[in-house]
């Protein structure tokens, strides 16, 4: 699995961001997706989850109601939607998968298996 992320990019507060995740050699229709990000000086972060199917997603508290995250098994691709940007929001953001096919999607770092490169998401105030 070699994930790829991308949209990131610097933006204003209030603004709005798109990332996608994608693997272009694999599958990943059956694998639950997390996102997570790590700002500078700090430990990497749960934020935003979604099973094989999409019916089971989950979001950290500090986004919940301002991201949203999505999947298009046709297209291998995991998205992440994030609106009404705040500067602490400012993050590198990473994709990972979970190969265990679990119904729940998982909140912790250890639950994923696979993890992309990063995207560099940048909110000024």
């Amino acid at each position: 699995v070699q994930l790829q992320a991308s949209g990131g990019g610097l933006v204003q507060a209030g603004g709005s961001l798109r990332l996608s995740c994608a693997d272009s050699g694999r599958t990943l229709k059956s694998y639950a997706m997390g996102w997570f990000r790590q700002a500078p000086g700090k430990e990497r972060e749960f934020v935003a989850a979604i099973n094989w199917s999409g019916g089971n997603k989950a979001y950290a508290d500090s986004v919940k109601g301002r991201f949203t995250i999505s999947r298009d098994n046709a297209k291998n691709t995991v998205y992440l939607q994030m609106n009404s940007l705040k500067p602490e929001d400012t993050a590198v953001y990473y994709c990972a998968a979970d190969r265990h096919f679990r119904v729940v999607a998982g909140t912790d770092k250890s639950d994923y298996d696979y993890w992309g490169q990063g995207t560099q998401v940048t909110v000024s105030s």
